[in-house]
C-alpha cells in the first residue's frame, strides 16, 4: 500500500527454483503447476520491511497443501513463542519442532529470521546458538520454510515486534495458500 523508498530485493522462486531459498533471476516461466515463492524487501522512511508469501498456479497437489500447512503451522507456533526473556534460538526451536515433527527436518535449511531495522537483513538471528533474550521493541522476521531440491519450496514471512507480553505480527497479509490462475 506505501511501497518503499529503496527496494532492497525481490526474489520469485518458481517450482523447483523455490527450492533455493535466495534464487537468483533466471529465464524460467511460470507454469500451471508451480508453487512460486515470493520475497520482497526494502527500506521506508528509514525502516526495513520484508515479507514472503508461497501462492500456487493452478490447483496444488495434496502434498504440495500439506507442506505448505507445515510451514504455516511452523510459523505460528514461532510467533506464539516470542515474549520478553526467551532467547533468539528458542524461536527457531518452536518453528524447527513443529517441521521436524512432520518429518520435514531436512529441508528446513536456514534460520528462521533475523533483525529488522535501518536495514532488512541484520543481528540477531532466530537460531540455534544465538541466546540473545528478546525485550520489547526487538523487531525480527519469522521465516521457516521447507525446500525440497529439485521439487519446490514453500516459505511463510511476517515481521514481529516484542511487546510488554508476547509478540505481534506487523505484516497483515493472508498466511493462507492462494491459488492463482
Amino acid at each position: 500500500e506505501f511501497g518503499h523508498s529503496q527496494v532492497d530485493f525481490t526474489v520469485v522462486g518458481s517450482g523447483p527454483n523455490g527450492a533455493n531459498p535466495h534464487h537468483e533471476a533466471s529465464d524460467r516461466v511460470i507454469e500451471r503447476g508451480d508453487m512460486v515463492v515470493l520475497d520482497f524487501g526494502g527500506l521506508k522512511h528509514g525502516y526495513g520491511s520484508d515479507t514472503t508469501r508461497t501462492v500456487h498456479v493452478g490447483e496444488p497437489t495434496a502434498e504440495e497443501r500439506e507442506v505448505h500447512d507445515v510451514v504455516r503451522a511452523a510459523q505460528t507456533a514461532a510467533c506464539d513463542a516470542v515474549r520478553p526473556g526467551i532467547t533468539c534460538q528458542d524461536v527457531d526451536r518452536a518453528a524447527r519442532r513443529v517441521i521436524t515433527d512432520a518429518g520435514y527436518g531436512d529441508y528446513f535449511i536456514h534460520r528462521t529470521g533475523h533483525g529488522i531495522g535501518v536495514t532488512t537483513h541484520e543481528p540477531p538471528y532466530m537460531i540455534e546458538g544465538e541466546e540473545q533474550e528478546l525485550v520489547p521493541g526487538m523487531c525480527f522476521s519469522v521465516e521457516p520454510g521447507i525446500y525440497l531440491p529439485g521439487r519446490f519450496g514453500v516459505r511463510i514471512e511476517d515481521i514481529v515486534t516484542v511487546t510488554e507480553d508476547g509478540g505481534r505480527r506487523l505484516n497483515a497479509t493472508a498466511r493462507d495458500m492462494a491459488i492463482v490462475d
